[in-house]
């Protein structure tokens, strides 16, 4: 979500309100306003013939949701966790083009804000993600935070097989 503070004089702020979690050893970001919610880790029923990546699909609330391993998906090794983290495990529900999709996440991080100056362009290469899939990248004490576009995580073609799973 981009929100802008004063006046629209050439001054301004841009901030950035990201949903943060980690995939393995990185910690990436999804724009606050593309994400629904976020929910403890639910039974997940396994879809014969889909691709590789999907999990399968659950029920939440009355709506059939298409699971997605994003550790599979960029060929990423799941973070280690001990039984604490356990409890901040599960799914991101995100928005994408007009359907919802569940995200596999090992740990929930919190929301935080960037300032768009610090978000740098993204190296061609981050741990096994392709920069097309990449907003950008902020430095931060601990390293870099990479933020996700979700836009661009699922070709048209990979969208309408998710739609068919959740029918």
């Amino acid at each position: 979500m981009l929100v802008r503070e004063g006046n629209m004089s050439s001054d301004r702020t841009e901030e950035l309100q990201l949903v943060t979690f980690q995939l393995g050893a990185e910690f990436y970001g999804i724009d606050i306003m593309q994400v629904k919610s976020i929910e403890e880790t639910k039974e997940v029923r396994p879809i014969p013939n889909s691709p590789g990546y999907v999990e399968g699909i659950f029920n939440l609330r009355g709506e059939i949701i298409p699971v997605i391993n994003l550790h599979k998906r960029f060929h990423l090794a799941s973070g280690q966790t001990d039984d604490d983290d356990g409890l901040l495990r599960g799914f991101l529900i995100i928005r994408v083009e007009e359907m919802h999709v569940a995200i596999i996440i090992d740990k929930v991080s919190r929301v935080l804000a960037v300032q768009s100056r610090e978000v740098q362009q993204p190296p061609q290469m981050i741990s096994g993600i392709g920069a097309e899939y990449i907003e950008g990248v902020v430095q931060r004490d601990d390293g870099y935070l990479i933020i996700l576009d979700i836009e661009r995580l699922f070709n048209l073609r990979e969208l309408a097989q998710l739609e068919s799973l959740a029918r």
